[in-house]
């Protein structure tokens, strides 16, 4: 089966019908439209989110930022469902390859360290879904319709949570550097005088 052919669209549309919790439903369908399709890491950020929601006390509108530890699908829930995007610097990726996120609240004016909760999809509890577990190492390929009604049944039961102490980034004064090479502009993080496309 073709990945996002009109057969798999077809399968992935009565898998939805068979979800009853209307906000779940809300949330797939906003991901869907910005993403595209329902890939299994866009529903583990779903997933993700909702429990970091719950566990902070995360009100509706609020802002929040977020450390996905991978770049595939996962990032665009919080994107689209929470506006913690790249650009307003509320999302941040460092690829190490892992279903995992970090999300903290906005931490008030002159505090330098807050409270914030780190989730995983935890190996130890996938096994309980063989299916899951085997898609998860990567040692058989399985199409996303088969892996969602997975995630959808097993729900929080696949992940491991704890609180973690997120340091507050010192914001710096922004500083414009020409380059001395290609004469362009840039920010300046240190003192140095070349942008980063002519010390590469």
């Amino acid at each position: 089966m073709q990945k996002n052919s009109p057969e798999e669209k077809q399968r992935m549309e009565t898998i939805l019908e068979q979800v009853t919790d209307p906000e779940l439903l809300s949330q797939i369908e906003r991901v869907v439209s910005f993403h595209g399709f329902l890939t299994s890491g866009a529903l583990i950020g779903i997933q993700m989110l909702n429990i970091a929601r719950r566990e902070l006390d995360i009100q509706s509108g609020e802002r929040i930022y977020v450390t996905c530890e991978t770049k595939s699908c996962m990032p665009d829930s919080f994107q689209i469902l929470a506006g913690a995007t790249i650009g307003n610097n509320g999302l941040k990726i460092n690829n190490l390859g892992k279903m995992a996120v970090t999300v903290n609240k906005q931490a008030p004016e002159g505090v330098n360290s807050i409270k914030g909760i780190r989730i995983i999809l935890d190996p130890e509890k996938t096994k309980a879904y063989p299916k899951l577990h085997a898609w998860y190492l990567n040692t058989e390929k399985f199409p996303h319709v088969e892996i969602v009604p997975i995630l959808l049944e097993a729900g929080e039961k696949v992940y491991s949570w704890k609180l973690v102490d997120v340091e507050v980034p010192v914001r710096q004064k922004k500083r414009i550097q020409c380059c001395k090479n290609c004469n362009e502009m840039f920010v300046q993080h240190d003192n140095e005088v070349l942008c980063g496309a002519c010390t590469e």
